[in-house]
């Protein structure tokens, strides 16, 4: 049979996206709520249960209202809030994080859909902590900037009025108070002992991001060469069909780019990858200077959220992973 599929959540700026990759597919069947009962919680309850896949676009509140509401034991929740993605008993949603992720997330009924700050920072670090190249102790610091896509509606809407009216202001930093709430997850699936120093930002512009991690290599144990994080990155994600890694000769074309231009070399777009599931990573060097720049590109809301979703739904099903991908 056909299995279906509920996104609670349909109107936001995740949901509409995700609707979007699946509504032509004939692989699967979408359920729909009434809008006038999409607040009544037995009209949710009602589809929560009676299809095979959930995927809730929601705020962790009302998250954790929706998987309550859940009773029956077949149906898989794919949950892309912040709400339970460190919990026990929840499967983290990020197949490229190792030989068994995607196993795990085949079998779970409950799937955490990753952060988009997280999933490139993730991606960047993970594979160095496992190679031994950064000590799991090691105070780390990455710097994002995302799209104001990503604060939902309340801030796409303030993004947009302000630009009408001619505001000019480039970009805002925020996180000051140095608990996002994305921190506890990239703790723990970069796999560190510690939380990492997080200053993220967001630009004028609608969607796509650049996260970077810095790094003093001399400062590491071993001091590594830049080349041995781009081959310790090339080789975790070798065969992956979403994150790619540049070679060397594209980096070296990237950071000679420009060079004239008051050293503006790297000069990477973070709209390049928007409305895709593609995430790209890029180890900028110095081996004479012995830093590091590590840089990952994606969509914010595609691979940092409604394309990652669809992805562990079709995993989840047990359809093609790349399936309206």
């Amino acid at each position: 049979m056909t299995p279906t599929v509920f996104i609670d959540g349909e109107a936001g700026t995740t949901g509409l996206q995700i609707r979007q990759r699946l509504e032509s597919r004939s692989d699967l069947r979408l359920l729909s709520i009434d809008p006038e009962r999409r607040k009544d919680a037995e009209a949710r309850a009602e589809l929560l249960n009676s299809a095979d896949a959930v995927i809730l676009c929601l705020p962790d509140a009302a998250a954790k209202e929706a998987v309550s509401l859940v009773t029956s034991p077949k149906v898989k929740i794919i949950d892309a809030s912040t709400a339970y993605r460190t919990a026990s008993g929840w499967t983290y949603g990020f197949a490229e994080l190792g030989p068994d992720q995607r196993t795990a997330i085949a079998a779970s009924k409950r799937i955490s859909n990753p952060g988009c700050y997280p999933t490139g920072f993730i991606a960047l670090t993970r594979p160095l902590v496992d190679a031994g190249l950064i000590p799991t102790d090691w105070p780390i610091t990455v710097n994002a900037i995302s799209g104001y896509s990503g604060g939902g509606k309340g801030l796409i809407e303030e993004f947009e009025a302000e630009a009408a009216a001619g505001s000019s202001d480039a970009f805002r930093t925020y996180g000051l108070t140095l608990q996002h709430k994305h921190v506890p997850e990239m703790q723990k699936y970069g796999g560190f002992d510690h939380p990492p120093l997080f200053a993220p930002s967001v630009g004028r512009y609608a969607q796509g991001m650049i996260v970077e991690v810095p790094l003093q290599l001399w400062a590491l144990p071993e001091a590594p060469k830049p080349q041995d994080l781009l081959k310790a990155l090339s080789e975790a994600y070798k065969r992956e069909r979403f994150v790619s890694v540049a070679t060397a000769e594209e980096i070296h074309a990237l950071q000679m780019a420009r060079a004239g231009a008051g050293g503006f070399n790297a000069d990477l777009d973070p709209e390049a990858l928007n409305g895709t599931n593609q995430m790209k990573l890029y180890v900028f060097g110095n081996a004479q200077t012995g830093q590091a720049r590590l840089v990952a590109l994606l969509d914010n809301l595609g691979k940092g959220a409604s394309g990652a979703a669809v992805q562990n739904l079709n995993l989840a099903l047990g359809l093609p992973e790349a399936a309206g991908l």
